[in-house]
């Protein structure tokens, strides 16, 4: 629904990022890649997936920096280290990867194994829990 409101080039945009985010990821594993390039790929796959910034984005301006300035140029620096050859079986992999089909049954599947698990640990543990707090 949102995604009308989104201009065509700017979706593009993080398509492309993030195919070449796991592309890094990809080219982070493979053996021929130097371990520098590999310690910095892996350092910016795992930044650009996690939810943790290294300025939170409630912070007016300085929160977004970090993202459009450290991400591009961790890309930059990771694509200079990283042979080319690696890099085109990377990207490769990633848009093979990314053009998969995705299935929302299964992931509800998977949702609903999720809230099983947390409401059994919830009724198992609330008798422990409830000697430890009192």
């Amino acid at each position: 629904m949102l995604s009308r409101f989104i201009p065509p080039t700017w979706k593009d945009a993080a398509r492309r990022l993030k195919r070449e985010v796991l592309a890094l990821y990809f080219a982070a594993r493979d053996p021929a890649t130097p371990w520098a390039a590999r310690l910095l790929a892996a350092l910016v796959a795992a930044y650009a997936f996690s939810p943790i910034d290294l300025i939170p984005d409630m912070i007016p301006v300085l929160g977004l920096l970090d993202d459009l300035f450290l991400l591009p140029l961790g890309i930059w620096l990771v694509l200079r280290m990283v042979p080319p050859e690696v890099m085109a079986v990377a990207r490769q992999r990633a848009q093979d990867c990314l053009e998969r089909p995705t299935s929302r049954l299964a992931a509800g599947v998977i949702l609903l194994l999720w809230l099983l698990a947390a409401g059994l640990l919830w009724h198992w543990g609330r008798p422990l829990w409830g000697r430890w707090i009192a």
